[in-house]
C-alpha cells in the first residue's frame, strides 16, 4: 500500500517506521526537514519538506485513490485540511486525522474522515485506520479461544446488517462508532461505510470477517 504520513512527530515517525518495515511504499511529509531524524538513518520510505495539505506536494509525493493518508500534525485544523484534500480532491481510500479536541470529532466523521482524540491516540490506533485488517487483536480472552478486533466497514459491506456479520463470522458484534457516537447494536442495525466495529469472534476467525467486509453477497 502506498501511505503518505504527514508530520513526522513521536507518532508519525512511529508510524512511517512501522509502515516501510512492513513493506509498505512511505511517503512522510513535515515543514521541517530536522524531523526526519527520528526516522533514523535505516528508514526506508521518501521524505519531503513542505505542508500537507498543498496540492502539488500531495500529487508529487504519489497520492491516488489506493493510497492511505495519515494527517498527524500537531495543529486540528491543518489535520482536517489534509484529510478532506486528500480524501476530496484525491478521492484517497484511508483517511484518518489527529484531532486534540473529541468534541469536534463526530463532525469530521460527517465527512467521513476517521478521527482518534489524542487521549487515545497511539501509532497502533493509526495502523489500524490505515490498514483495513489489523494484526493485532484488542482483546484476547483468557484462555485464548476467543478475540476482539477492530474494523473499518468497508464500502462492499455497507448496507448489511450486524446480523449478517454475526451469521458470516460466528460471533458477535459487540460495539459500533459512528459520528463519533458508541453504541451497542441491535442486529437489524444496518452498517454505514467508515462505521467502526468491534467484533468478537473464535481465535482464529478475524480472517473471515475481513472477507466478509470485502465480498459480502453471500453472508446477506
Amino acid at each position: 500500500m502506498h501511505v503518505i504520513v504527514v508530520g513526522c512527530g513521536r507518532v508519525g515517525s512511529d508510524v512511517a517506521r512501522n509502515l516501510a518495515i512492513a513493506g509498505h511504499d512511505v511517503v512522510v511529509i513535515d515543514r521541517k526537514a530536522e524531523a526526519f531524524r527520528r526516522l533514523g538513518d535505516d528508514f526506508s520510505g521518501r521524505t519531503a519538506v513542505g505542508v500537507g495539505f498543498d496540492r502539488e506536494l500531495l500529487a508529487a509525493s504519489g497520492i491516488n485513490e489506493q493510497s492511505a493518508v495519515a494527517a498527524v500534525t500537531s495543529g486540528d485544523n491543518s489535520n482536517i485540511l489534509i484529510a478532506r484534500v486528500a480524501k476530496e480532491t484525491f478521492g484517497a481510500s484511508h483517511v484518518v486525522a489527529r484531532i486534540y479536541d473529541p468534541r469536534r470529532a463526530s463532525i469530521y466523521e460527517r465527512l467521513g474522515i476517521a478521527t482518534v482524540a489524542t487521549v487515545a491516540w497511539t501509532s497502533e490506533r493509526v495502523l489500524r485506520h490505515l490498514l483495513f485488517a489489523g494484526t493485532t487483536p484488542d482483546w484476547i480472552d483468557p484462555s485464548a479461544k476467543f478475540t476482539m478486533v477492530e474494523r473499518r466497514v468497508t464500502a462492499e459491506a455497507a448496507g448489511s446488517s450486524v446480523a449478517n456479520v454475526e451469521a458470516a463470522t460466528s460471533g458477535r458484534v459487540a460495539l459500533l462508532h459512528r459520528f463519533g457516537e458508541t453504541s451497542i447494536p441491535a442486529g437489524t442495525a444496518l452498517l454505514q461505510e467508515d462505521d467502526q466495529i468491534h467484533v468478537i469472534v473464535a481465535a482464529g476467525r478475524s480472517e473471515v470477517l475481513d472477507q466478509f467486509l470485502q465480498h459480502p453477497e453471500g453472508g446477506r
